[in-house]
């Protein structure tokens, strides 16, 4: 019996899953991104007060774009959390590439690290994007109806 953990190996197709569906989140939640700069929806907390989902476009490319996410800030002590997103429409994929004004983020940390990053950072990050993502399509509202393209 061994007491030492294995260690983390990247599963590329959960990866991969977890990115096309953020793909589509952000679609459905931004359905005029290629020619829409800006979009804010407004997101319920449940306490009465309503928070501000900001979806900003960073760069348009032919193949890709990039967005910054942000929640605008409700309370002075608590930071929201801010990422961009690379979106990659020739594969439907939409990943995070900065997060915590940190770029670029590594398949595989070794743990422990200067940082405290987790083994498998890249992809708790996506995980953590498309729940949020999930949140705001459920809870959130938006002054300009959402006309989905079919």
């Amino acid at each position: 019996m061994s007491f030492f953990k294995s260690r983390y190996r990247v599963d590329l197709s959960d990866l991969q899953a977890v990115c096309e569906a953020n793909y589509w989140r952000l679609l459905r939640l931004m359905p005029a991104m290629a020619d829409q700069d800006e979009r804010r929806i407004a997101v319920d907390t449940g306490d009465g007060q309503s928070q501000a989902l900001v979806m900003r476009v960073l760069e348009r490319c032919r193949y890709t774009s990039t967005l910054q996410l942000l929640h605008e800030r409700v309370h002075e002590w608590l930071v929201p959390p801010s990422m961009e997103v690379r979106l990659y429409h020739d594969a439907g994929m939409a990943e995070v590439v900065a997060a915590y004004n940190r770029r670029r983020f590594r398949g595989v940390y070794p743990y422990p690290n200067e940082q405290m990053l987790q083994p498998d950072e890249k992809y708790q990050l996506n995980l953590f994007l498309g729940e949020w993502l999930g949140h705001c399509q459920r809870h959130g509202q938006s002054a300009v109806p959402v006309e989905l393209s079919r």
